[in-house]
C-alpha cells in the first residue's frame, strides 16, 4: 500500500528509522499520544497510525488531550476528528489555567510551565488507559533550540532524548518525530487536513525571548547553511566524551590511570598520538 504523498513517504522513513534506531516502539505497545491539537501532536498521531496498519509488530494508539481550562478550547473537534478517522480518544478537563498565576516563576514562561503540568497528567492517566508509552510531538527543531537554550543561557551541555524513562521508573516517553522538521510536520497536518487547534490561553505562543533569539539564530545560520539543524541533531547523536570539560565523564584519577607509568616509575603525562584530539603524530612533523 503506498504512501499517500512524497511528504509523507519522507516522514513515514524518518519516523520509522527514530523507532527502530532508539527502540521506541515494541511489539504489544499501548502507545498514548499527548493530543494538543496543535499541528506537531496531530502530525504526529497520523504518522503512527500510517505506521501502525504496515508494521511487522502489533501496538495500538490513544489519543490524549489534556484540556487547561481556557474557555473557547475547541475540545469537541479534536473527539470528532478522533471518531472520524476511527481513532480512539479521551479528553481530561482540569484546571491548569487557573493556577498559572501562583505557579509561574522568573525561571519560566508560560508555555513551559503548562507543558510540565499537562506531562503530570499524562502521567497520571497512562495507568489508567494501560498505556506502555507516551509519545510526544516534538520535532527536530525542537531539539536543536533546546540544545542551544541550554548552552547560551542554562550552562549545561544538554538537549532532550528520544526515549526517556521518568525518575520513578513508572513511565516511558517517546519522541518519534525527533529527525521531522517543524515545517515537515506542519504541512503533513494540514495536508490531512487536521483541525489545528489553539489551547486559547492568553499567552499562547509567547515562547520567552530567549527561544526567539535561538530561533532567529538558527534561521540566520540556514541562509549560509542549509543543513545546520541536520548537522545540530547529528551531533547530538555523535558525542565525543573525553573532549568536554566535565570531571564527571572523565575523572582526573581514571585519565592517570590511563596515561600509564614512565620508565623512570612516574606517571606519565596523558598520550597525544590519537588523531581525533587533534595532535599530528610525531613521525609527520616537519622542520
Amino acid at each position: 500500500m503506498p504512501y499517500s504523498s512524497a511528504l509523507e513517504t519522507r516522514i513515514a522513513k524518518k519516523v520509522t528509522k527514530a523507532i527502530t534506531d532508539y527502540g521506541l516502539i515494541e511489539d504489544g505497545d499501548r502507545v498514548m499520544v499527548g493530543l494538543s491539537g496543535g499541528k506537531d501532536s496531530w502530525a504526529l498521531f497520523q504518522i503512527l497510525d500510517v505506521l501502525r496498519k504496515r508494521a511487522p509488530i502489533s501496538f495500538s494508539l490513544i489519543g490524549v488531550t489534556v484540556d487547561s481550562g481556557y474557555d473557547g478550547f475547541r475540545h469537541d473537534l479534536i473527539t470528532s476528528t478522533c471518531a472520524q478517522r476511527g481513532w480512539e480518544s479521551r479528553i481530561i478537563h482540569t484546571e491548569i489555567g487557573e493556577v498559572m498565576d501562583d505557579l509561574l516563576d522568573n525561571q519560566a514562561t508560560p508555555c513551559s510551565l503548562c507543558a510540565r503540568l499537562r506531562r503530570g497528567v499524562l502521567y497520571r492517566l497512562a495507568d489508567e488507559v494501560g498505556a506502555t508509552k507516551i509519545a510526544l510531538g516534538h520535532h527536530l527543531d525542537d531539539f536543536v533550540e533546546t540544545l542551544l537554550l541550554n548552552l547560551f543561557f542554562a550552562g549545561t551541555l544538554k538537549a532532550m532524548p528520544a526515549k526517556l524513562v521518568s525518575d520513578d521508573r513508572r513511565h516511558v516517553v517517546i519522541r518519534p518525530l525527533v529527525a521531522v522538521t517543524e515545517k515537515e510536520a506542519m504541512h503533513y497536518a494540514k495536508e490531512s487536513e487536521l483541525p489545528i487547534i489553539g489551547c486559547c490561553c492568553p499567552a499562547c505562543g509567547d515562547l520567552g525571548l530567549q527561544r526567539q533569539r535561538v530561533k532567529r539564530l538558527i534561521a540566520e545560520l540556514e541562509v549560509e547553511h542549509a543543513e545546520v539543524k541536520s548537522s545540530m541533531i547529528r551531533a547530538l547523536a555523535n558525542v565525543a566524551p573525553r573532549h568536554l570539560l566535565d570531571t564527571r565523564l572523565n575523572p582526573p584519577a581514571d585519565l592517570r590511570r590511563q596515561a600509564g607509568p614512565r620508565s623512570d616509575g612516574r606517571e606519565s603525562p596523558m598520550p597525544s598520538r590519537e588523531t581525533d584530539d587533534g595532535a599530528v603524530p610525531l613521525p609527520l612533523l616537519r622542520r
